[in-house]
């Protein structure tokens, strides 16, 4: 990427952050503020019935309920005690953990707990890693497989190549996406009792991994497992799309590239002979090598629908079976041409044609028959 590349990246990434910035804090700031003016209200209005209460004693119990339930500890609760670190809840704690989410509704307060949770991660996030891309390959190959009728059906139908690309892309996110958010929407509106918004909300939230923890799945401990496996197939789909998008750019910027190249090859670096049959040889050499060598990234945008395969780009079994299949018929093109260019063109003699010739290239010409006498 060039320097002024760069540049208008960060720019545009930072316009679009104080974009944000000023969007929430026109929503949130105001909302806030509401909030502690009731609370201030209903503190007056507390000391105010109860005079026997002491202002600075409330303020400490303020602060003990408020540091109980940063620990997780439920406020209402009286005797009984429910402890949030149960095998249901800590087996989702470490799976917020590998997944780099970090919900942040409970965390480890001791110091044991936090020198095991640095160990933790550290080992835990890459092997959580080679899982999700285990897990895409899969679920790409299922989606292949998916799509791949839908487009010998299509195929069948005598429809555009074009189009059959662009419609088994379309149904491949929208299988995906109903798949990965609206059905767990719906679950999570039942089980948890949010509306559709704030199901919405957790879903996306926790898919991309940004993890707020204002909404956390779990008021059932029997399902908190399966809302982790959830998590792995949801977040293997998303790096998929993710991947493609990304592929697409990468193609994108390289064939503009190689366009411009290729003007400049014909405009400015043309060699001598420009209307000569050798000067367009050279030209016609020049595009081949530059198709050639952008051939495999162009390769995505041909193959719309294989991009959901792509977790990994150095994968095997997607490199082996898309990239190397134009790659053998545009090098023996070259290899032919190459031969041709390289090899001496000696002049075919007709038979009527003499066929001495003298050390410097002249014809020579036979002696006339000397007459009989």
């Amino acid at each position: 990427m060039h320097g002024s590349t760069l540049i208008f990246v960060l720019i545009g990434v930072l316009l679009y952050l104080m974009m944000g910035a000023l969007v929430f804090n026109a929503l949130e700031a105001p909302h806030e503020e509401s909030h502690h003016d009731e609370l201030q209200a209903t503190r007056k209005e507390f000391l105010g019935n109860y005079t026997c209460v002491d202002p600075e004693h409330l303020s400490k119990l303020i602060d003990v309920v408020a540091e109980a339930i940063s620990v997780g500890v439920d406020p209402n609760s009286n005797t009984t005690f429910s402890t949030s670190w149960d095998l249901a809840s800590a087996f989702f704690f470490c799976g917020t953990i590998v997944t780099t989410i970090g919900y942040g509704n409970i965390s480890p307060k001791t110091t044991w707990g936090q020198l095991f949770c640095i160990c933790y991660t550290l080992v835990g996030i890459p092997l959580f890693g080679f899982l999700l891309a285990a897990a895409g390959d899969h679920l790409g190959t299922s989606l292949r497989n998916a799509i791949a009728k839908v487009e010998a059906l299509l195929w069948k139908w005598k429809v555009s190549p074009t189009i059959v690309r662009v419609i088994t892309a379309v149904l491949s996110i929208l299988l995906g996406c109903v798949l990965f958010i609206f059905v767990p929407i719906l679950v999570f509106q039942k089980v948890e009792d949010w509306t559709w918004l704030e199901s919405a909300y957790f879903v996306v939230i926790t898919l991309t991994t940004v993890g707020f923890g204002d909404y956390v799945a779990g008021k059932d401990n029997w399902y908190k497992p399966l809302v982790w496996f959830w998590v792995l197939f949801g977040l293997a789909y998303f790096v998929s799309i993710l991947s493609m998008i990304g592929n697409w750019i990468l193609v994108l910027t390289k064939k503009t590239r190689a366009e411009s190249q290729s003007d400049v090859t014909q405009t400015d670096r043309v060699p001598e002979g420009v209307g000569s049959d050798k000067g367009k040889d050279l030209v016609k050499e020049e595009k081949l090598h530059a198709m050639a060598k952008d051939s495999v990234l162009s390769q995505p945008l041909d193959y719309l629908g294989e991009n959901l395969a792509y977790i990994d780009e150095s994968s095997d079994a997607v490199s082996g079976k898309i990239h190397l299949d134009p790659l053998p018929k545009r090098r023996r093109q070259r290899r032919h041409l190459r031969r041709d260019q390289q090899k001496p063109k000696t002049p075919k003699t007709s038979p009527n044609e003499p066929e001495n010739k003298a050390p410097n290239g002249d014809i020579r010409q036979k002696d006339p028959p000397t007459p009989k006498l």
